[in-house]
């Protein structure tokens, strides 16, 4: 099949075009220097989706609830979209692909879009190319884009840096009643799910939550004057009993609400450009580091192991030559 260069394929993305899509996700996602253009171009076009992360502990249910979520959000005739973050295969460091095992239901539906991408190594529970699949599917006129991270406990807060409303997903019976808490991303939560409600220690897990909920929110400071604050409903749902599937998708429709009607939905948006700002920073120093690395860590390398140079030195010295060497090229 012949190459198709990424501009071409933006119009056709912009028109609903899955082949296009297709094409420009695997190039967010594999981040080829000449997708840069085309992948800027969606960014350009994008912002009208509503983006909704979804993360939890492994074990959670959480593809499964992803899945009845966005049958439950068609019935209002909305496009879905769903960016499910796999762990990296071992051998071939591509994704794994469960998660699209598991919403095969959502298959016949051309108003849902589902889309697996590896985390390549990537911390934080989202693939390096994440937030730019998001943009291709936001431009492509999807009304809400979910990202299903990868399920990685501690680490998983980046998801809250990148959509406009967080769901956070407990399970009972996992060692913990509360693993949100254990986790560190009890406060990320914008709505609580506790899944697997007909298990009987359900009721447990869904108090333990709503007790540690007001027990925060009786410690945070007011609102400033005017303001209202967002109190993290807490939704029990089974998802194979399609209980509570369609109480989340309101609970979810009013965060978005809220976020309209509060003006909060600016300050997100600003949050989540800063955020990707920072990362694209640290992306591009990456790079460049990896293309100077023969020649300028050997040296310095020396110079630690003589002890001769702290690390911390050392690092301060490769980025002003790396910065040097930036800056006359661009000048060049």
């Amino acid at each position: 099949m012949a190459y198709i260069p990424s501009l071409q394929l933006v119009p056709r993305a912009l028109n609903g075009d899955l082949r296009a899509i297709a094409r420009l996700l695997t190039r967010a996602e594999t981040g080829t220097g000449e997708s840069r253009a085309a992948l800027d171009e969606m960014f350009r076009r994008a912002g009208r989706a509503h983006i909704v992360g979804i993360t939890g502990v492994p074990g959670s249910g959480k593809s499964t609830l992803v899945a009845k979520l966005a049958a439950t959000l068609r019935t209002t005739g909305r496009r879905i979209a769903i960016v499910a973050i796999d762990p990296s295969s071992p051998f071939s460091g591509g994704s794994i692909l469960g998660d699209r095992i598991r919403m095969g239901d959502l298959a016949g539906d051309p108003g849902v879009y589902v889309r697996s991408m590896a985390t390549r190594g990537a911390m934080g529970g989202l693939a390096s190319g994440t937030l730019e699949a998001v943009d291709v599917l936001d431009a492509a006129g999807y009304d809400v884009v979910i990202i299903e991270t990868v399920g990685v406990g501690q680490d998983e807060v980046d998801v809250a840096r990148a959509a406009h409303t967080t769901v956070v997903v407990s399970a009972p019976g996992l060692g913990d009643d509360i693993q949100a808490i254990k986790a560190g991303i009890l406060e990320i939560a914008d709505v609580h799910v506790v899944s697997k409600c007909d298990k009987p220690d359900a009721n447990r897990t869904i108090a333990d939550l709503k007790g540690m909920l007001a027990l925060g929110l009786s410690m945070a400071p007011p609102p400033a004057p005017g303001r209202e604050r967002w109190v993290a409903p807490v939704v029990a749902t089974a998802s194979l009993r399609d209980e509570g599937i369609g109480e989340l998708a309101a609970a979810i429709d009013r965060h978005h609400r809220f976020l309209d009607t509060s003006g909060e939905i600016d300050a997100r948006r600003k949050a989540i450009n800063e955020r990707r700002m920072l990362k694209a920073c640290e992306e591009i120093l990456r790079r460049e580091f990896e293309r100077h690395q023969n020649a300028k860590v050997s040296g310095l390398l020396q110079q630690i192991d003589a002890r001769s140079l702290s690390p911390h030195a050392a690092a301060g010295k490769l980025l002003a030559q790396m910065h040097i060497e930036m800056h006359s090229g661009d000048n060049g």
